[in-house]
């Protein structure tokens, strides 16, 4: 059973790297299960503290990697409608993977300047912070996962 477990636990563990840069899967939750696993074999344990610390790092790790575009457009000089157009393009770029979800932020705060009365220039820097935090978190999103790989080739 522990042969399973950790096959198992591995191919958590690279769909969760391949899920930070494929937007069909969740990659810190899937790379996270891979980890309990692995605790729930006789080979590798993981402290409890470990395991609530992980967990709550890929919550927080999942809920910014939706906020953080958004903070990109403000930081760019992005007002409520870039923001605004950031959701609406990050919620309709879920639709069109993978470009949908790398674009629809962008796009979206581009098109809620410009319907904010914003020159184009000022536009596409909103735009452009937006991206910048969307690649932000999925580099966040790679280091936590690799974290886990880590932790699991230290362990075993």
């Amino acid at each position: 059973m522990d042969i399973f477990l950790i096959i198992l636990g591995v191919i958590c563990l690279v769909a969760g790297m391949l899920g930070c840069v494929l937007p069909l899967l969740p990659g810190p939750p899937l790379a996270y299960v891979g980890m309990l696993l692995f605790h729930f074999t006789g080979r590798l344990q993981f402290t409890p503290v470990q395991l609530v610390v992980w967990a709550v790092l890929v919550v927080l790790v999942q809920v910014l990697d939706y906020v953080i575009p958004m903070l990109g457009t403000k930081y760019a000089g992005g007002t409520k409608w870039g923001n605004w157009g950031c959701v609406i393009g990050t919620v309709a770029g879920l639709f069109f993977p993978p470009w949908g979800i790398i674009l629809g932020p962008f796009v979206g705060a581009v098109i809620g300047e410009l319907a904010g009365d914003k020159n184009l220039k000022d536009a596409l820097r909103s735009g452009f912070g937006s991206l910048a935090g969307f690649l932000f978190g999925t580099v966040v999103k790679l280091a936590l996962c690799g974290y886990f790989v880590w932790q699991f080739l230290v362990a075993f």
